[in-house]
């Protein structure tokens, strides 16, 4: 049964319930708080681009290329194609020798809107490098030619990049991989559907890599996880939870489309999954604050941020207070 997560009122009215699940597991893989159906299984999109990086990192692009961290953290993004965003991504191509021109994600404008207004404003047009998952696919790109893997066909689930992952999120998330189904993404890669204790189990090996018995993939986390801490901005921009909280040494931390999101926490060793039934995304800065509050989390400085980054008041278009917003659950211990 699926818990209210949020409720939004206006005038004292309650206009919104946001409804969802929440798992919470600790570093043997046992589910240690929920908050509704902990293995309700759902699709990993975005939050799955750290896991999806792995193979690339761990086959050794970083030093075959001499990337930066900018351009490892920026690998697991869903960036706003703001001008720091476009800098990183093009320095990519040009030291990998790929042409946006392979990139099968679509053709898009910005997602921050000030970029996509100086776009429009200098006559400019929609770009693949501008879509949200492109430092995904150069990574994999750069990954195939390094490997000497067809380029083409690199995002079909029989490409062997593609099972290469897969064989990863199988390791990572601790079930078989015939128990992975796949769908398509938003931007042409796989994508996973996973009961939400499986995703919580990943991110914590992503936060406690000593979890991880292989050591070429342990370290390759090691390097993805310090890159996305030291560059938070790359791996969202501009008003992204994702960004904020990754500036929190302990937390490595994804969304992704529709609702999902990821967090680990390092030295309380848990690994954290939610989705919000609606899909919404609104509500991931209020969840996550409340998460962190009912397990007393000890980095409050972080935990005020949050409250007024993502207020629980909201405003009508002209800046008027016409309502706030409030969390409801409460994490049971299993």
């Amino acid at each position: 049964m699926e818990s209210v997560l949020v409720k939004e009122y206006r005038a004292g009215i309650m206009e919104c319930a946001h409804y969802g699940h929440i798992c919470i597991v600790n570093d043997q893989g046992e589910i240690a708080a929920a908050a509704g159906n902990p293995d309700f299984v759902t699709f990993t999109r975005s939050a799955a681009k750290p896991l999806q990086a792995i193979s690339a990192i761990r086959g050794g692009i970083v030093s075959h290329y001499g990337l930066s961290e900018k351009e490892i953290a920026i690998m697991t993004a869903s960036h706003l194609a703001q001008p720091d965003h476009v800098e990183v991504l093009e320095s990519i191509m040009q030291k990998t020798g790929l042409s946006e021109m392979e990139l099968i994600c679509a053709p898009s404008f910005p997602l921050n809107e000030e970029s996509k207004e100086d776009v429009l404003r200098h006559n400019g047009s929609k770009r693949r490098l501008y879509h949200n998952c492109s430092g995904k696919h150069l990574g994999v790109l750069a990954y195939c030619k390094m490997k000497g893997y067809p380029l083409e066909g690199y995002a079909e689930p029989e490409h062997p990049v593609q099972q290469e992952i897969i064989e990863i999120m199988s390791m990572m998330c601790g079930i078989e991989t015939q128990q992975i189904r796949l769908g398509t993404d938003g931007c042409g890669f796989p994508v996973f559907a996973l009961p939400l204790s499986a995703m919580a189990a990943a991110y914590a090996k992503l936060a406690c890599p000593d979890l991880i018995v292989d050591k070429p993939t342990r370290e390759a986390v090691k390097t993805i996880t310090q890159a996305m801490n030291r560059y938070p901005e790359m791996v969202g921009g501009s008003g992204r939870v994702d960004s904020l909280i990754l500036q929190d040494p302990n937390i490595v931390a994804k969304g992704g489309f529709k609702g999902v999101y990821c967090f680990g926490l390092k030295k309380e060793r848990l690994g954290i999954a939610f989705k919000v039934l609606d899909g919404s995304e609104e509500e991931w800065g209020w969840i996550v604050e409340s998460i962190l509050v009912q397990i007393g989390y000890s980095n409050r400085p972080l935990i005020e941020q949050m409250k007024e980054s993502f207020t629980h008041d909201i405003y009508n278009d002209a800046g008027k207070h016409v309502g706030y917003a409030e969390t409801v659950f409460q994490l049971q211990s299993q």
